[in-house]
């Protein structure tokens, strides 16, 4: 029985198949006979649906990146970078993975890739000011907004501005941050965290990371 209905589905196929160059012979529409729900649809329509997709994808212009001055500096950091010695040698651990994507409207950074908390950071512009979401592995996603005069210097200061998922009274969360832009090559972050309202000291921490060379 099972080997009768494969080789009916096969002849069905090959009968279609004829069908279709008779009609593509003839300067007809060619028309799929076995479509999903039992009606036909035409190639031609299909052919159209499909190229109009393809349209849809690639054929619109992509917007400006927004020019921002924080965001700017967030891209200059795209790239791999581990965790320094204690003298400030680079190691094997990598602890930040920065990518520029959106079309140039935001940069994502992947802290602890691949780890159990593997945490990710978006950043981007809102009008002139820079703002970040860490989606933390907490399950929270406080934002935070760089001061706009840290920002022409080398040292951003990132303050709370709200999230997602905490209450900043009572649960624990990233309250803030510091980047150090040292050079091209070094970064330093210092992560300030707060849980009940007040300052946590034991969480965060900071770190000294150095660019991983390609």
């Amino acid at each position: 029985m099972a080997r009768n209905f494969v080789l009916g589905g096969l002849a069905m196929a090959v009968l279609a198949l004829v069908a279709h160059a008779e009609d593509t012979a003839a300067g007809k529409p060619a028309v799929c006979k076995c479509g999903a729900a039992g009606g036909s649809v035409t190639t031609e329509a299909a052919s159209t649906e499909t190229c109009g997709a393809a349209d849809d994808k690639h054929d619109h212009p992509l917007p400006a990146a927004p020019k921002n001055a924080g965001l700017d500096k967030m891209k200059s950091l795209a790239g791999t970078w581990v965790v320094a010695d204690k003298d400030g040698k680079p190691t094997d651990e990598v602890a930040s993975v920065i990518k520029v994507t959106a079309g140039g409207s935001a940069v994502q950074e992947t802290i602890f890739p691949g780890q159990p908390h593997e945490m990710v950071s978006i950043y981007t512009a809102d009008g002139s000011d820079l703002v970040m979401t860490h989606y933390c592995v907490l399950g929270n996603q406080p934002r935070m907004k760089a001061e706009p005069k840290s920002v022409a210097g080398n040292k951003i200061r990132f303050e709370f501005a709200g999230g997602g998922n905490l209450d900043p009274k009572k649960d624990k969360h990233m309250h803030g941050a510091i980047l150090t832009i040292v050079d091209a090559d070094h970064i330093e972050i210092e992560g300030v965290a707060w849980d009940n309202g007040a300052p946590a000291k034991e969480m965060c921490g900071q770190m000294k990371l150095v660019r991983k060379n390609q």
